[in-house]
């Protein structure tokens, strides 16, 4: 199959992964790119298992899915074991044969330009997906990005495996016509290391111009609507419920501030990872009398009512509400509920893991710092930070300021134009003269 050109400036842009819905760290980026493309005129599809996408641009492949029952069996069959049985190889090619039909079919059906493979040609979670779009790049030349968030060799759970044959060829593969884009640095370096493979980095970034985000009508009485008292001090862990976001420090602190009203809110789910972490965090917080709530049930990607007429809000009405950010994650690829708590201008407790210390905190940011776990100094730190508002205001107003400077759209704009125009000239960059909204930065 040859992928024609077009004359016209637009593009037809195909995003694969294994999931677009949701509150996850790659759904959300990837909906910061399309929101950027789209704002100058190229067009944007999508192909995965799970979709909350237009179904008039969307090829929905439940087999894609990185929890479907088949690909959980083969996970357990391939990682933790250092060979795998010719059963295993066998359906892991059939399953390959069929997800790269739908791939071929997604190509067609939409008439693509341009494929956008999010972190699946990285992480090994759909080995048989890695597969069909790696073959599928080799087959056709199509010009592909893989915007990867994490690789495989960052996660213990793949070191022992079966699959080092498929790892080399497919997470991620050195084809002509893909260019790899990373989020940090250090994987800037890791992929060099690892693969002889070079690649852009294009940090994460926020749209500081966008009009969401506000208390308006709908977001106004989120409080009072989950339960909350006016005078309530409400401390948000903005990420999922998995071991490596450190969330009992946001515990430890919530019991050590010593101040009334505390709150400690979780808003993403714990399904990608299991309940035990889970269990053990609900556990701690009972042990140490800290008031814990879910509100994910309470979440969707995009603000609307359910059936029954119960608000379902979006992860940017509840930020406005809230008196402090915790984020002690151990390890991040990036970091977008920094971003988050910054562009709201929220006071903010970091663990400084690897890539803060190595991308973010060099910009200057002033936030409270933990290395690894909770000190009595931090604690105060962030008691004087809640009760001083000349203190707080100078503090997330210097971090806003830092942060449109360097994590705008408009950081963004100029990596996709090194990408566009590298794959198709000039006539696709997005100029800023075709743009007809504000960009940010």
């Amino acid at each position: 199959m040859e992928i024609e050109a077009r004359n016209s400036r637009a593009l037809h842009i195909g995003f694969v992964s294994t999931r677009f819905q949701g509150l996850d760290g790659v759904s959300l980026e990837t909906t910061k790119w399309i929101s950027l493309l789209e704002r100058f005129h190229h067009r944007c599809y999508w192909f995965a298992g799970e979709l909350d996408t237009d179904p008039e641009r969307s090829l929905l492949v439940p087999e894609a899915y990185f929890r479907h029952p088949a690909i959980l069996a083969l996970e357990r069959d391939l990682f933790g074991n250092s060979t795998r049985s010719r059963e295993v190889t066998d359906t892991l090619h059939r399953m390959k044969e069929y997800l790269k039909n739908r791939l071929y079919e997604f190509v067609e059906r939409f008439g693509l330009d341009l494929l956008v493979a999010e972190n699946a040609l990285a992480i090994p979670v759909h080995l048989p997906l890695g597969m069909a779009l790696t073959e599928l790049i080799a087959e056709t030349g199509i010009p592909t990005i893989g915007h990867h968030h994490d690789f495989y060799w960052e996660r213990p759970r793949f070191l022992l495996n079966s699959v080092k044959d498929i790892l080399d060829m497919a997470f991620p593969p050195d084809l002509p016509s893909i260019r790899h884009v990373v989020i940090n640095s250090r994987a800037q370096r890791d992929l060099a290391g690892h693969r002889s493979i070079s690649s852009q980095l294009i940090y994460n970034v926020i749209d500081f111009e966008r009009e969401e985000g506000r208390l308006d009508d709908f977001n106004r009485e989120f409080r009072a609507d989950l339960g909350f008292a006016a005078e309530d001090l409400l401390i948000l862990q903005p990420t999922r419920v998995v071991s490596r976001k450190g969330i009992e420090q946001a515990i430890y602190l919530a019991e050590m501030l010593g101040l009334p009203g505390v709150k400690l809110l979780i808003s993403h789910s714990h399904a990608d990872e299991g309940v035990e972490y889970l269990e053990w965090i609900k556990e701690s917080a009972r042990r140490q009398e800290v008031p814990l709530y879910l509100i994910q049930n309470r979440l969707h990607d995009s603000r609307r009512f359910t059936s029954g007429g119960k608000k379902l809000y979006s992860l940017w009405d509840v930020y406005p509400h809230m008196d402090l950010i915790t984020y002690p994650s151990l390890y991040e690829g990036f970091g977008n509920a920094f971003l988050e708590a910054v562009y709201f201008r929220k006071p903010l407790l970091v663990n400084r893991y690897e890539v803060y210390i190595t991308d973010i905190e060099p910009k200057g940011f002033d936030v409270i710092a933990i290395d690894g776990f909770l000190t009595p100094r931090a604690v105060q730190e962030v008691r004087q930070v809640l009760q001083d508002a000349d203190r707080r205001r100078a503090m997330v107003e210097k971090n806003y300021e830092l942060a449109r400077k360097h994590f705008s759209f408009q950081s963004l704009r100029r990596g996709l134009n090194i990408l566009l125009t590298g794959f198709f000239g000039a006539s696709t960059a997005l100029s800023l003269s075709q743009d007809t909204t504000a960009t940010g930065g």
